[in-house]
């Protein structure tokens, strides 16, 4: 017995290897700040681990997980009236190395797409890192906000909207392209 428990905590753990900085940078995207990101993904990790089993066999335990850090966000934003998305001094914050496909990432001026995102709305937040940052399809995105497909389109395409509207902002980073 005990080594069927050995098997799934080194397969959690190569989990948790393989996707920490993509879950941080997510959490991050949806928290604003660096400590919290990371607070959010252990706390999510940690309600995982207990569930591993389950978790491990879906078909994308990534996606699984996404949605369990999802909600704890979610959870946290309803109890919280006023969320600190931008902080003053981000000196001490941990730089993520950008992935090599990842347009955003090669912007010019990160700071100011994040200043940018910090200003939505926490659904239309969701929907726009989820959607163009992960790149996850209407149909993933809307299983990890546990909404509609329509609820998705919606708050991505006004969260969108808002970040167009941003003096600047349109001429320093592309979103790819989709609408």
């Amino acid at each position: 017995m005990g080594d069927g428990k050995s098997a799934r905590d080194e397969e959690f753990q190569s989990f948790v290897v393989g996707r920490w900085p993509r879950l941080v940078r997510t959490a991050f995207l949806l928290t604003g700040q660096q400590h919290a990101a990371e607070d959010l993904v252990q706390s999510t990790l940690e309600q995982v681990y207990v569930h591993w089993r389950k978790v491990g066999s879906a078909d994308d335990p990534e996606a699984y997980v996404r949605r369990v850090m999802i909600n704890a966000h979610a959870r946290r934003h309803r109890r919280r009236l006023k969320e600190f998305l931008a902080p003053k001094d981000d000196s001490g914050m941990v730089r993520e190395v950008a992935d090599t496909g990842d347009r955003i990432a090669q912007a010019d001026d990160r700071s100011a797409l994040l200043e940018a995102l910090a200003q939505l709305p926490a659904r239309q937040r969701e929907a726009v890192v989820l959607r163009y940052w992960e790149d996850l399809t209407e149909t993933q995105t809307a299983e990890a906000m546990g909404c509609s497909v329509g609820t998705v389109k919606s708050n991505a395409a006004k969260g969108i909207a808002k970040l167009r509207a941003i003096p600047g902002l349109a001429e320093t980073v592309t979103l790819g392209g989709r609408k």
